[in-house]
């Protein structure tokens, strides 16, 4: 079921009014912003708000799709852009094998005085975006702090799911080197990192011409010395964002190789121990099988024959175990 949201600005003033039959007529007042926040849309009534305002149809298209990448595209009349929003499970999940981070799409439509967002997941805290709108305040600037706050809360989640899994990174490295503490799932989380952060990095990375092509669009606006210090800064989280995404990529693939050798070095660690255990108890086996020969020798059947061979025994064993205790083989 459809579900729409609006608000209404007149001269950077909020207002309560706001009409989804009556957004052409809010575009066409000088002085009026709009948002307008559609959920789960029906094809036919975003098509036929489509005609109503001019909208692409392929835009229109692709914000109904289901697989599409992070883009902006700039038609005639108003740019077009779709973005994921992240949000972190909060607690983790029990699974290791399950991801912690849950991907959100949002689609926009910037026109000059107004921006129309279009969401197919209900879990994007759209609330939080309204609140943003008040505290950047600016609406007197157009359409173009509408469309900076949205970014910004976006951006906001791609940092704290960035955060997230950097936080569970750092605890594998340390339970790599932890000796009371099961290996059992290292390999599995490890792999599951590198899932969820192959589907951030497709999500993040984007952003960049996302915002690129949205502060480029609003090039000839009256307002866009005001804005430009905050889409520089947008463009400069979004960038940190993508450096520490692939700085992760470069800390799991660490993790990945410094587990496998560490696994390496205890199997050698084990080997040589048996090695060595193996190298003690052959010296009893080696005398009592002697000693067990059917063949007449000196000592055979008395108490000095085997006083004899139980002393070479100890002798023996002591000195292999001292010998390899030395030498850290056991």
């Amino acid at each position: 079921m459809t579900h729409v949201r609006g608000r209404i600005w007149r001269e950077g003033k909020p207002t309560d009014e706001f009409e989804f039959s009556s957004i052409s007529d809010y575009l066409d007042s000088e002085d009026t912003l709009v948002w307008c926040d559609i959920y789960d849309p029906d094809h036919a009534i975003l098509n036929e708000l489509a005609q109503e305002l001019s909208l692409n149809t392929w835009a229109v298209e692709d914000a109904l799709g289901d697989s599409e990448r992070t883009k902006a595209v700039v038609y005639k009349t108003h740019t077009f852009f779709t973005v994921y929003g992240v949000s972190v499970q909060e607690p983790p999940p029990a699974d290791v094998s399950d991801s912690q981070l849950a991907a959100h799409r949002i689609s926009g439509f910037v026109l000059p005085r107004g921006l129309i967002t279009v969401r197919l997941s209900k879990e994007f805290d759209i609330d939080e975006v309204s609140r943003r709108f008040d505290e950047l305040g600016g609406q007197e600037y157009g359409v173009g702090s509408l469309v900076h706050g949205l970014l910004d809360v976006v951006v906001d989640g791609h940092f704290a799911a960035v955060q997230a899994l950097d936080d569970g990174i750092e605890d594998l490295e340390d339970e790599l080197f932890a000796d009371s503490v099961p290996r059992n799932n290292v390999q599995r989380r490890t792999f599951q990192f590198r899932k969820d952060l192959v589907a951030l990095r497709r999500v993040v990375l984007p952003m960049r011409e996302v915002v690129t092509a949205i502060q480029h669009r609003r090039m000839d606006a009256k307002t866009a010395a005001e804005l430009d210090p905050l889409y520089a800064d947008l463009y400069d989280h979004v960038l940190r964002a993508s450096e520490w995404t692939e700085s992760l990529r470069d800390m799991v693939t660490t993790v990945f190789e410094t587990n496998l050798s560490l696994q390496d070095a205890r199997l050698n660690m084990v080997m040589k121990k048996l090695t060595g255990w193996a190298a003690i108890i052959a010296v009893p086996t080696a005398v009592t099988g002697f000693y067990g020969q059917n063949v007449n020798y000196p000592g055979i059947e008395t108490v000095g024959g085997f006083v004899t061979s139980t002393a070479v025994i100890l002798v023996l064993v002591v000195v292999l175990y001292l010998t390899f205790k030395k030498r850290d083989w056991l």
